[in-house]
């Protein structure tokens, strides 16, 4: 396996005390990436049969001019890192979760798909971002 074919880390990352998308609010907290905690009184454990997808106020986007990929809220941007959004991009509600992490599987063999999707996935639903 080449780099080219690792995927990237996963995450978003609100830039503290700066914006990510001019006149767009800063997004509160820690860059979401697999491994962060989550906090105190949530679980990011997903029930069984989970088909996740975007929660109906949030757009996946991709800015162009910043080349990054964008998650739009109400009131808010977060920037996405590494596999983030192509992650998210599997999440259309028809596919389980189990059906997600094959394909990541089959795209990047190799990598810790297994652990590191089921985490960030996690931390996305305890956040609101995915139902």
């Amino acid at each position: 396996m080449t780099t080219a074919d690792t995927p990237p880390a996963l995450g978003t990352s609100p830039v503290p005390g700066t914006s990510p998308v001019p006149g767009a609010p800063v997004a509160p907290g820690a860059p979401v990436a697999p491994g962060a905690p989550v906090a105190p009184g949530t679980s990011s454990a997903a029930p069984a049969g989970w088909r996740p997808a975007l929660a109906p106020a949030v757009s996946l986007r991709h800015d162009r001019v910043r080349d990054a990929d964008l998650l739009v809220l109400p009131e808010r941007v977060v920037v996405l890192r590494g596999s983030a959004a192509r992650i998210l991009r599997l999440c259309d509600g028809d596919r389980d979760l189990d059906a997600i992490v094959a394909e990541l599987m089959s795209r990047f063999p190799g990598a810790p798909v297994a652990e590191d999707v089921p985490a960030f996935l996690g931390r996305m639903r305890t956040e609101g971002w995915v139902r």
